[in-house]
């Protein structure tokens, strides 16, 4: 007769079942031999129940717990009783299992780790070993929640009537920012496939197919140097929608959010504010502002100063002197006032220095440039940070673009360390009106600050040709907690304006052809007026389980050298395969 393995998971009993015969199948977390009595956690994706088994009434039953190693696989099928000692920790808390009969579906060895939350394991060894890092509840639960919040997107996209539409991973390689990977193709020896780094052309083209709404959660491919939270294959919320103007795209994503937030965390967002990017950068010194907490940038009038760091800064075309207001923190010392300047002096802030005045508590001033400063001069020069008694003023002096990078840097961490916001709180928020275009000074070009299909503001259409730096893109940022999770624009969709921008990225008409002749040729059969956006689903979930690194909300990632420790991969193929693939083996002559 057949028979399950299991009744329950070991997470769903409660004081309900009391008095049910039950089965459980999972894993032995831990045994707790206590004489009589055998205490054994047996744990499943689901949750954690304790068997107890005693020597009195279940010799055998007994012996075999008494044995039982960590992570060896068992079937339970026993009463469920009543704790006496719960624990209101555990959604099982109230009852245990009595088995009956106890039986070892497959011993296992001593895992090289804990298997617990709090582990001894180094990521480099938790990576090699991830099928067993996947079984740590912390690990567990972000795989849940990422579960949770694809479905959620899913539910919300086909109520507000989005197709879910797959586009392939095997495409032509097209100038996207980043390297492309690349794939031989046997079958045409010499030509070679790209895998997608966004499915933005594909998606351009469903719309000139009239589909109207599109969505898909995808794996995305970037073959770049690698930094500590990024991987070569992400996953993104793919979306395009026709007939839509900026806030229409801007108006529905909000309403995703917010719903899942809600569905996921119950938590209410309030209304999205939208930031212009020169505000951004003016008042916070990055595109993407955490908002949880203040200290904005302030800019200061300091022409005519004798100070030689400021008479330095303002001499250059772009020079700045700015600074933010650390409310009460006067009474730092000066290792941690040192502590700082180090922070701003590293080679990717590069500044030469930081200027440190107190403004005490008894109203007197207090700097690391007195000698240059009267105090009545202090008090002017810190008078549009409107400070109060007990405040600290960093200041520094430089390019525009250094002194707001290491402000808007120095602004988080000052706030991380004096912790003056609430981990748990959001700050989610719009960034809107990026430039169109940017000028690289190696190339002495302009080149698109997005991608070359981003439709300008149209008020400044007119000038494309006149003063390029100063046209603002349909362009737009999600920024969560300081990380941006989504990117999208209003595409062009007029043969006209695309011909003005190719031009103004100096793109012939033969380059246009090569890597864009396909698109143009859809437009000319009537393409409509379309816009989109794709959210880093890996980030977004890892700020809502609060963890640090998008490794830990993917099942099975590469480290942050882009190898596979578990799989070993990259790694060499045999000569054989490369011979099909028609690619040289290095050291053949041809």
């Amino acid at each position: 007769m057949y028979t399950s393995y299991r009744t329950h998971t070991c997470g769903e009993l409660s004081a309900r079942q009391i008095g049910e015969t039950v089965s459980l199948c999972g894993w032995v977390q831990r045994v707790r031999d206590l004489g009589r009595f055998v205490f054994v956690d047996l744990r499943d994706r689901y949750g954690l129940t304790q068997l107890a088994l005693n020597a009195e009434r279940d010799p055998k039953g007994y012996e075999l717990a008494r044995k039982l190693g960590r992570e060896t696989v068992v079937r339970a099928t026993g009463r469920v009783l009543e704790r006496e000692s719960k624990n209101p920790n555990l959604p099982t808390g109230e009852i245990e299992i009595e088995p009956s009969d106890l039986e070892i579906l497959a011993p296992a060895q001593l895992p090289p780790f804990l298997i617990e939350d709090e582990t001894d394991g180094s990521e480099e060894l938790r990576l090699q070993y991830r099928y067993l890092d996947l079984r740590r509840p912390v690990l567990t639960r972000a795989l849940t929640l990422r579960a949770a919040t694809a479905r959620a997107v899913r539910e919300y996209l086909d109520a507000q009537h989005f197709l879910e539409i797959e586009t392939p991973n095997l495409i032509k390689s097209t100038p996207e920012g980043a390297r492309d990977f690349i794939v031989p193709s046997r079958l045409h020896p010499g030509s070679f496939y790209a895998l997608p780094q966004s499915p933005q052309i594909l998606k351009q083209l469903l719309m000139v197919s009239g589909y109207d709404r599109y969505y898909q959660i995808c794996k995305c491919y970037r073959d770049e140097d690698f930094r500590g939270d990024r991987q070569p294959e992400f996953t993104q919320i793919d979306c395009e929608m026709s007939f839509v103007r900026q806030e229409d795209v801007l108006s529905i994503f909000e309403g995703m959010v917010k719903y899942v937030f809600k569905k996921i965390l119950d938590y209410d967002l309030p209304p999205l504010q939208r930031l212009p990017y020169d505000e951004a950068l003016r008042r916070y010194g990055t595109d993407k502002p955490d908002l949880r907490f203040g200290l904005p940038i302030t800019e200061l009038d300091a022409a005519g100063s004798e100070f030689p760091v400021f008479r330095e800064a303002l001499a250059q075309p772009d020079g700045l002197v700015a600074g933010i207001r650390v409310p009460g923190a006067a009474d730092w010392t000066r290792k941690q006032l040192d502590a700082l300047t180090d922070f701003v002096r590293e080679p990717h802030r590069g500044l030469r220095g930081l200027v440190w005045i107190k403004y005490g508590t008894d109203g007197s001033w207090k700097s690391s440039i007195d000698k240059f400063f009267s105090p009545e001069g202090l008090a002017r020069l810190c008078a549009p940070f409107e400070p109060a008694a007990g405040d600290l003023l960093l200041i520094a002096a430089d390019r525009t673009s250094r002194v707001r990078k290491a402000l808007g840097d120095l602004r988080n961490h000052v706030a991380r360390q004096a912790q003056l916001f609430d981990p748990a709180s959001w700050s989610v928020l719009y960034v809107v009106d990026f430039p169109l275009v940017d000028w690289d000074e190696e190339s002495q070009t302009w080149q698109a600050a997005h991608h070359p299909f981003v439709m300008p503001h149209e008020h400044d259409l007119e000038r494309l040709s006149s003063d390029p730096a100063a046209v603002r893109a349909q362009c737009y940022d999600m920024v969560m907690n300081g990380n941006e999770i989504m990117s999208g624009s209003i595409r062009i969709h007029r043969s006209d304006i695309q011909a003005q921008v190719f031009e103004l990225l100096g793109l012939s008409e033969t380059e246009q052809r090569e890597k864009f002749g396909f698109l143009l040729d859809a437009f000319r059969f009537g393409a409509p007026p379309h816009g989109g956006c794709a959210f880093g689903l890996d980030r977004w979930v890892m700020l809502m389980t609060g963890g640090q690194t998008i490794r830990d909300v993917i099942a099975f990632p590469k480290n942050s050298a882009g190898r596979d420790m578990m799989l070993d991969a990259p790694a060499p193929v045999d000569a054989q395969a490369l011979q099909d693939a028609h690619i040289a083996v290095r050291g053949e002559s041809n």
